[in-house]
């Protein structure tokens, strides 16, 4: 049911040691988006089994004093986390020492008195805006949320002195790649006045979802690492992804030969902002300005 793992994170420009949580709950109430499949893993296990796996992440904090506590839903929506368990949790965070925590949460969870409770952390909450584009959002994705809605709970956050981190999305089904990169710069420039940290998310194809359809049939490709290359370069301001699945088949990636590279490049220059991390070359780059040039007119994939 848990899953735990130790990671680094950036915590007022310094390097630290960070302890990431996936605790299984009754999963997102919302469930219709195009690309996401982790609905499949939710579990209805009930208060006792939520409270033992998020004492079981104490077990495991050793010295990490950040958290990242995710649900695959929203750690703020009262169906999947109870206000007496976010309370024990919270309880819990204080005792261990927690310096920063961070979650995720749909916006309209985002509630000033639900907030109340996080008073004395430094509490980051990710949103998955996926794009500044409404008409993107509703017909590619199917979000289930506007833009303003967005707007109205960054606002929220940010009146209780707490970061917004905020979830682009590279390549949404049914658009081109060029298209899919312009949407994301453009994107990132709306949201930066709302976001202290942008999180690029380079699309993955997971099982049970209108994405894996598409990808059967050899109608989508998921992005290609040149494209999130591209993309990191041109978004101001602090900036981090992590490629999951780079390299794979089912996930962001080149010809093979370049991927581990980039993938590698990309998880540290997230750590550190160095731009000229992101400064890389290989043969298939010719391919993917082709691609660039074609999938306009083809508006289907021509290199897998």
């Amino acid at each position: 049911m848990l899953k735990l793992w130790r990671e680094k994170e950036r915590y007022r420009g310094k390097i630290e040691d960070c302890l990431t949580a996936i605790i299984t709950t009754r999963g997102c109430s919302w469930r219709k988006c195009y690309m996401c499949g982790y609905w499949s893993e939710s579990r209805d296990l009930g208060e006792d089994a939520l409270k033992e796996q998020m004492d079981r992440i104490f077990e495991k904090l050793g010295d990490a004093r950040i958290l990242k506590i995710f649900t695959s839903g929203s750690f703020l929506d009262e169906k999947e986390i109870s206000a007496e368990l976010r309370t024990h949790f919270l309880d819990r965070c204080r005792e261990a020492g927690i310096k920063k925590l961070i979650i995720e949460s749909r916006p309209e969870f985002i509630e000033s008195e639900r907030l109340g409770d996080f008073r004395g952390f430094e509490l980051e909450v990710g949103i998955g805006l996926e794009t500044a584009n409404d008409f993107i959002r509703e017909n590619c994705i199917n979000k289930g949320f506007s833009f303003s809605d967005f707007v109205r709970a960054a606002e929220v956050l940010k009146r209780r002195g707490f970061r917004v981190k905020c979830y682009l999305l590279l390549k949404p089904p049914f658009l081109s790649e060029r298209e899919a990169i312009e949407d994301l710069i453009e994107s990132a420039g709306k949201v930066r006045r709302y976001a202290d940290v942008i999180s690029l998310n380079l699309m993955n194809i997971q099982k049970g979802t209108i994405v894996e359809k598409l990808w059967d049939r050899g109608l989508y490709r998921p992005p290609w690492l040149w494209s999130a290359l591209l993309v990191l370069k041109n978004i101001s301001g602090e900036t981090i992804c992590d490629p999951v699945a780079g390299g794979k088949i089912r996930g962001p990636h080149n010809c093979g030969k370049c991927d581990r590279e980039i993938v590698s490049a990309i998880r540290l220059f997230s750590l550190t902002q160095d731009k000229s991390l992101l400064e890389i070359d290989c043969e298939c780059k010719k391919v993917w300005l082709e691609a660039l040039k074609l999938e306009d007119y083809s508006r289907v994939p021509l290199f897998r």
